[in-house]
C-alpha cells in the first residue's frame, strides 16, 4: 500500500484534539517520526474500542491484529519508543486504526466505556505494577485482561482484588507466538464471564479460524482456569518438542541422515497422522541454509535453551495432584540439562576417555529400517 506523501501528513492539526498530556508541536521542531506519532495520537477523535498495554513482540502483533480486524485500538507502553514503533507499523501495514499514547492517563481515557484493556507484560511483579498504574484511572465496571503466561493462583488473587475495586478481570492464555498473535492466535480466557462478554466479538474475529470448528477461542471458566489451561497446553508442547528433538538426535547421530534427508522425513511425517505446526516448521528448519556462511543454519544453533516457567508449573501442579506426567517431566529435565552446556562438554570428554563416547554413532544402521521404527 502506498504511503501518504509528506505534504498530506502535516495538514490535520485541529484544536478539537485535546487529550490529557497531549500538546501540539510545530513540524519544524520535531522529527518526522515524532510528528507522525503525534498525528496518530490526535487522530482518535472518538473513544477506541479497546486498549492494549505492553508492546513487546506479542503485544505489538496482537494490537495490529485487532486493528486489522476493524476494531480501533489504543496502545501504551512504559517505554515510549515501543509506542512509536507500533504506530509506525500500523501506518505501514495498511493505515490501521491504532492510536499510541505516551502516558497511562490519556491512554485509559481514550477507550470507550466500559473500558477493556489487554495487558501483555512479563509475569509476576510487572503485571501487578501495570495493574496499579492503569487502575488509578479506571472506573467501576472497567476490565483488565492479562494475556501473558501467569501462574493461575496469581490470576485468582488479582481477580479478587480487582473485584473489591469494582473492576473486572480475566486471565487469558494466548498461544501461537509472534506469527499467531499477528495473524490468528488460540486464546483461552478465564475469569469474569461478564468481562468475557465485553470482548467476545473481538476475540472471535482475532482468533485463528479453523474450517471445521471455527474460531480458536472459548470461555474456559471461572477464576484462573484460562491460565491453567494455557499452562498445561505449554507443558504438553514441552513434551512434544522433546520427542521431536530426540527423534532428530537418533536420526542424525545414529542414522547419519543428512539435513536434506531429515527435511524429507519430517515433511513426509507432516502429511499423515503427525500433521502439526511443530512437525511442519521442523521440516522447514532442516532446509534452511546459512545465508552468512556455509552449510545449514540448524548446525550453527547452540544446543542450549531456557524457559519461561509454564512447563515447570505444569510438572509442579501434576506432582501436587499426584498425576503422572512423565513425558513432560522428562522434557523439563532435558531443558535443565541443556542449560548446563559447559558441564555437558566436560562430561562428554570423560565418557569418550572411558571408551563410551561413540558407541551409538559408530554403528552402521539401515536408514530405511530406522526411519520405519518411528
Amino acid at each position: 500500500m502506498k504511503s501518504r506523501s509528506s505534504s498530506s501528513l502535516f495538514c490535520y492539526f485541529h484544536p478539537i484534539f485535546d487529550f490529557p498530556g497531549f500538546s501540539l508541536i510545530s513540524p519544524e521542531s520535531i522529527s518526522k517520526r515524532d510528528h507522525i506519532v503525534r498525528l496518530t495520537m490526535a487522530a482518535a477523535t472518538k473513544p477506541t474500542r479497546i486498549g492494549l498495554a505492553g508492546l513487546a513482540v506479542m503485544g505489538q502483533n496482537l494490537a495490529l491484529n485487532i486493528a486489522e480486524k476493524g476494531f480501533p485500538i489504543s496502545v501504551y507502553n512504559r517505554s515510549t519508543s515501543k509506542v512509536d514503533e507500533t504506530v509506525e507499523r500500523a501506518k505501514k501495514e495498511g493505515d490501521l486504526p491504532l492510536y499510541g499514547f505516551h502516558d497511562p492517563e490519556s491512554f485509559v481515557k481514550s477507550i470507550q466505556k466500559p473500558r477493556v484493556i489487554i495487558m501483555l507484560v512479563k509475569a509476576g511483579s510487572p503485571v501487578d505494577q501495570t495493574i496499579k498504574t492503569l487502575s488509578a484511572y479506571l472506573e467501576k465496571g472497567d476490565c483488565i485482561i492479562d494475556g501473558g503466561n501467569e501462574w493461575y493462583e496469581n490470576t485468582e488473587r488479582r481477580e479478587k482484588a480487582m473485584a473489591e475495586l469494582g473492576l473486572l478481570y480475566l486471565g487469558m492464555g494466548v498461544s501461537g507466538g509472534e506469527e499467531g498473535a499477528r495473524n490468528g492466535p488460540s486464546m483461552m480466557p478465564g475469569g469474569s464471564f461478564e468481562a468475557f462478554k465485553y470482548i467476545e466479538d473481538i476475540l472471535l474475529k482475532v482468533a485463528a479460524q479453523v474450517p471445521d470448528s471455527g474460531p480458536c477461542v472459548t470461555y474456559i471458566g471461572k477464576g484462573g482456569s484460562g491460565n491453567f489451561v494455557k499452562m498445561v497446553h505449554n507443558g504438553i508442547e514441552y513434551g512434544d518438542m522433546q520427542l521431536i528433538a530426540e527423534a532428530y538426535d537418533v536420526l542424525k547421530s545414529v542414522g547419519k541422515l543428512s539435513n536434506e534427508e531429515l527435511h524429507s522425513v519430517f515433511a513426509e511425517w507432516n502429511k499423515g497422522e503427525l500433521l502439526s505446526f511443530l512437525i511442519e516448521i521442523t521440516a522447514d528448519i532442516f532446509g534452511i541454509k546459512d545465508d552468512k556462511g556455509e552449510g545449514y543454519l540448524v548446525d550453527k544453533v547452540l544446543d542450549k535453551t531456557g524457559m519461561k516457567g509454564t512447563g515447570k508449573w505444569t510438572v509442579q501442579q501434576a506432582a501436587d495432584l499426584s498425576v503422572a506426567a512423565p513425558t513432560i517431566a522428562s522434557s523439563l529435565d532435558a531443558r535443565f540439562l541443556s542449560g548446563l552446556k559447559e558441564e555437558r562438554v566436560e562430561a562428554a570428554k570423560v565418557f569418550k576417555a572411558g571408551g563410551f563416547g561413540d558407541i551409538l554413532t559408530g554403528q552402521v544402521v539401515d536408514k530405511k529400517q530406522l526411519i520405519g521404527i518411528f
